[in-house]
């Protein structure tokens, strides 16, 4: 599976906005996609995941209020809802399918990775 971000943007604070990633390939190599973020100097930290199957869905405590994923089976495709952003919001966002059945929080169990997208929030 390929997986390509898009979406992201610069906006003020308590804005939305909604990031894609695009998959292609063979995503039934995948059991999820989940969303990290990385801003500088800091780790890649897990934000959400979702199951191809079923549309089972994980969340990271710290966004979980304000977050929302989403996939689109029919168009191969996964979203992350942002609402009322902040200015610690402000990364890069990667999309990241792993290699087999195990959808983890942490970046080392993913294998494949979108390009990511800069989102930056303002005051």
């Amino acid at each position: 599976v390929q997986l390509q971000a898009s979406g992201g943007g610069s906006v003020l604070v308590g804005d939305s906005l909604r990031l894609s990633c695009a998959a292609s390939g063979r995503t039934s190599n995948s059991y999820c996609v989940a969303w990290f973020r990385q801003a500088p100097g800091r780790e890649r930290e897990f934000l959400a995941a979702v199951t191809w199957i079923g549309g089972g869905t994980y969340y990271s405590g710290s966004v979980k209020e304000r977050f929302a994923i989403s996939r689109d089976n029919a168009k191969s495709m996964v979203y992350l809802q942002m609402n009322s952003l902040k200015p610690e919001d402000t990364a890069v966002y990667y999309c990241a399918a792993p290699s087999g059945g195990l959808c983890g929080t942490k970046a080392a169990d993913y294998v494949t990775w979108g390009q990511g997208t800069q989102v930056t929030v303002s005051s």
